[in-house]
């Protein structure tokens, strides 16, 4: 049987499969980042365009194939253009010097504050919505971020959601270890049952991780209870425990982590 399969070597060589293997791997990460960064639109776009132009090499349509040949051309550029400050993020998280490698905290230290800003913040009746952001990238999916960039403290986020404050109504976006974002307005759940105890807060808890896989926790202004939105579903009425235990759980935490 392999005998019969040895002329294969005769085709392809160690090089040719090194060659395929590095042209995968290029097309994957280009896919990767395009869908990461919600330019899936944008491929489907192109792929339409490329259809169009096998049509136009199969009929012999030489006008609209003349036109999408020029444009292959300079599409490359526009790419790029387009997705300038995504592809600066990707490779800048690839930099040991301002990314995970050197970040040393600890992550069960930074929740715990987290639940005891929340904790307060329900027993005060206090409205609030922190998003933990995970891979990815939050504030793409928002509109009116304030740029914060600070450690989380429970005082830090008690005083960003007091009433009145100007940054109190809107989500806070958490990664790592820092409040990256405050006030952001975040897409409001789609294709929900109508629920009337179910606020703007807590649609919009739903909705970001409908869109991402954030975790989102929720204290409601009215009751001050505590929900928590993963993967587009709702935990409601929560206690302290339950919430570290969802957070812990979702957020890959351990006491010694």
């Amino acid at each position: 049987m392999f005998e019969e399969l040895s002329w294969i070597k005769d085709f392809i060589t160690l090089r040719d499969i090194l060659d395929i293997f590095l042209v995968s791997l290029v097309f994957y990460l280009i896919l990767r980042l395009i869908v990461r960064y919600r330019g899936i639109k944008i491929l489907l776009g192109l792929l339409g365009l490329f259809f169009l132009w096998l049509v136009a090499l199969v009929f012999k349509l030489s006008a609209l194939g003349w036109l999408l040949s020029q444009f292959w051309s300079i599409s490359l550029f526009a790419v790029i253009v387009i997705f300038q400050p995504e592809i600066r993020r990707a490779l800048q998280s690839f930099s040991t010097s301002g990314g995970i490698l050197s970040q040393r905290y600890s992550k069960a230290k930074v929740v715990k504050k987290i639940i005891k800003a929340v904790s307060y913040m329900s027993e005060k009746q206090i409205g609030a919505l922190v998003v933990f952001e995970r891979n990815i990238p939050v504030h793409n999916f928002c509109e009116g971020c304030v740029k914060i960039d600070g450690l989380v403290s429970p005082e830090l986020l008690i005083t960003i959601f007091y009433p009145l404050t100007p940054l109190h109504d809107g989500a806070v976006v958490i990664k790592g270890n820092k409040i990256l974002y405050a006030a952001c307005v975040l897409p409001l759940a789609k294709d929900i049952p109508f629920d009337s105890k179910l606020g703007t807060r807590h649609r919009a808890a739903l909705g970001i991780t409908q869109e991402t896989d954030a975790v989102a926790v929720v204290v409601s202004e009215e009751t001050g209870a505590i929900s928590v939105a993963v993967g587009g579903k709702l935990y409601r009425d929560l206690s302290e425990n339950e919430l570290k235990e969802i957070l812990y759980k979702e957020l890959g935490i351990n006491e010694d982590s």
